[in-house]
């Protein structure tokens, strides 16, 4: 095999260097070799290199492109391109291939509210650009290398006279080089199963964790879908070893486009996925919401009366256990699936809004509204006057439509309307975020997850918390005192996942009754519980197995423990806490000899940087621990 010339790039210097290029395709393509001098590959390199993008031109001019990760080739090469409606084929054809000039960027900036309190956005840049001279043309690819990750998105210029460009199919691939097990979730909701690629069905969501022999585990994402169809993983038909891009639905987008973000990040434990998730929010736009002091993230209880004297009592209950906001979902302006129900008007006899609102104002507690997908896409306009004028803090969109270009689009202009009269929005069902949050900071959560109301078993409670959680914040309207607890996990555990799992607008009383609440002692931990975070960080974890998620806010700490399959201890060590100082730590643990109804046992004790808990759990179980300055008191 002759010598094949490729670009790396290294702390800033383009260098030219000779390899041997071995080039093992997943659908049989050709080496390196054959590759005519000018499609030699051009690869990208993270700032301290982990990463590394390399793109060269394959058999039939196939743009291809293959990531590495440390020693390890996590993505084989793999082609890019699109079909255009018109039938132009952007995947074969190719000869030349050049990249630009590598452009740093190293900045940090403080979002509106996140698990860490600054992100830094540290990458290194360039535009790949194959091209052919029949049919003329040139494919461009915008490329960053992330310490976390690497992403890419497709770049069509300005045509001329033409003003959009029609895209039927999209053919990104994504060779993990092997049968690998994956987590396949075939619905946004649905249960996770752990497969080889050759067992899935059909197409499955993403984030997809993919888990290699070797240990090392991989995540394919989406970010910054807005205005486009949504991309999920369907595998190939011709390479067995291959996920392949599959859109919702063809788009039509104006000139020029600029594609949502294909990401690949990779790490050597799971719980670093996580750890890295703002890769996600650093490739959308900075927040275009000048002043988001309105913005109040907080802990949520639903009303499940539509009375008065329910929605009354809640917010009295809020006030009593630390809560922010009461919600009032489905019901309250009549039947949801009636496109004759006017949701600018409260259909319930027994329920005065207005008196609510004004009584759970002058306690500081913010009411929050469900309103079903087919009445905000119809009143949108006339509806968000109203509210405002109600003085709600929030909305809940119920049954979003999803997954193709028109109401992806729908849905993103209406999160930027509800910002322009103050109102937070939380989007449920099917639904799954991309990182635009950063740029509304307003779109508080979405569901998009098989959350409590699905009464999962903590399998695959721990399945959703590594590959859904990679996405962003998730509404996973926790059931505290519902007598499912008991038959499949247990109370302290669901204390545990209000760490775990991360949302600004916390649902903790999904099912719950103000009257269900019996001065349990460990409520003490749910008024305390912050619902952001200053920094956050995942101490152990095996995807639907177990996670150990330590979370700062202030001075304080949070560690949530959870667990299955099997009985476990884990020690933690508390090595994040500041060296020499005195801290408390309560911890709530599941103990059957407790007299109360979730038996939920707190025990105290004294830490310091040097202690390391052992935390005992069933196969089932979980424990929360809250650590804060000694002198602080709970």
């Amino acid at each position: 095999m002759k010598n094949a010339q490729r670009v790396v790039v290294a702390a800033g210097i383009t260098l030219l260097v000779f390899s041997m290029l071995a080039v093992v395709g997943c659908s049989g393509l050709i080496t390196g070799s054959s590759l005519p001098k000018e499609t030699s590959a051009k690869s990208l390199e993270s700032p301290d290199g982990s990463f590394v993008i390399e793109f060269s031109v394959g058999k039939k001019g196939r743009p291809l492109y293959r990531v590495r990760h440390g020693e390890d080739e996590v993505i084989a090469e793999s082609g890019v391109g699109f079909l255009e409606a018109d039938g132009t084929d952007w995947t074969t054809g190719f000869a030349g291939l050049e990249r630009s000039a590598v452009s740093a960027h190293d900045a940090s900036w403080k979002p509106a509210w996140g698990e860490r309190s600054t992100v830094r956005d540290h990458y290194r840049s360039a535009t790949v650009t194959f091209s052919r001279k029949q049919p003329p043309g040139e494919l461009k690819l915008e490329v960053r290398a992330y310490d976390e990750g690497v992403a890419f998105r497709y770049l069509v210029d300005s045509r001329g006279e033409e003003e959009t460009i029609s895209i039927e199919r999209e053919q990104t691939e994504f060779c993990i080089g092997d049968d690998h097990k994956l987590w396949a979730v075939y619905s946004a909701q649905g249960k996770y199963k752990k497969t080889r690629l050759s067992k899935i069905r059909s197409s499955v969501e993403r984030p997809c964790i993919i888990e290699p022999a070797g240990g090392k585990v991989i995540a394919i994402a989406e970010a910054a879908l807005v205005d486009f169809a949504r991309m999920r993983l369907r595998r190939s038909e011709t390479s067995p070893h291959t996920l392949v891009s599959r859109l919702h639905e063809p788009v039509k987008c104006s000139l020029p486009l600029k594609t949502p973000w294909r990401v690949v990040m990779a790490a050597d434990r799971a719980g670093q996925l996580l750890d890295n998730n703002d890769l996600l929010l650093n490739l959308n736009e900075p927040s275009k919401i000048a002043d988001p002091s309105w913005i109040r993230p907080g802990k949520v209880i639903r009303d499940v009366t539509l009375s008065t004297k329910g929605g009354l009592a809640c917010v009295d209950f809020a006030v009593k256990n630390g809560l922010q906001f009461i919600e009032y979902d489905a019901g309250w302006y009549g039947n949801q699936g009636d496109e004759k129900s006017d949701a600018s008007t409260v259909s319930r006899g027994n329920l005065d809004l207005p008196a609510v609102i004004k009584y759970a104002k002058e306690n500081n507690i913010g009411v929050i509204l469900y309103v079903n997908r087919r009445h905000l896409e119809r009143d949108l306009d006339k509806l968000l006057p109203v509210y405002k004028e109600w003085g709600i803090a929030g909305l809940k969109f119920g049954f979003v439509q999803h997954g193709d270009q028109k109401w992806t689009r729908w849905m993103h202009e209406a999160i930027a309307r509800c910002a322009e009269y103050k109102i937070m929005v939380d989007v449920h069902d099917e639904y799954r975020m991309t990182g635009w949050q950063r740029t509304y900071p307003n779109f508080m959560t979405a569901e998009g997850i098989g959350g409590d109301e699905t009464r999962p078993p903590n399998e695959q409670a721990l399945a959703n918390l590594f590959n859904r959680m990679i996405a962003g914040p998730a509404d996973h309207t926790f059931c505290y005192y519902n007598g499912y607890v008991d038959q499949t996990t247990c109370h302290a555990a669901q204390l545990a996942k209000m760490i775990c799992f991360f949302s600004p607008l916390q649902f903790l009383f999904w099912y719950d009754q103000p009257s269900s609440e019996k001065d349990e002692p460990e409520l003490e931990f749910i008024r305390a519980l912050p619902t952001t975070w200053d920094d956050s960080r995942v101490l152990h974890g095996k995807v639907g197995t177990y996670a150990v998620v330590a979370r700062r806010k202030g001075s304080d700490w949070y560690v949530g423990c959870l667990n299955a399959v099997e009985p476990r201890t884990l020690k933690v060590p508390l090595d994040f806490l500041p060296e020499g100082q005195a801290f408390e730590a309560s911890v709530y643990f599941h103990d059957p000899s407790v007299n109360t109804r979730t038996k939920v046992g707190i025990s105290r004790r004294a830490v310091d940087s040097k202690t390391v808990l052992d935390v005992s759990m069933s196969k089932q179980g979980g424990v929360a621990v809250r650590i804060y300055p000694a002198a602080k008191g709970s």
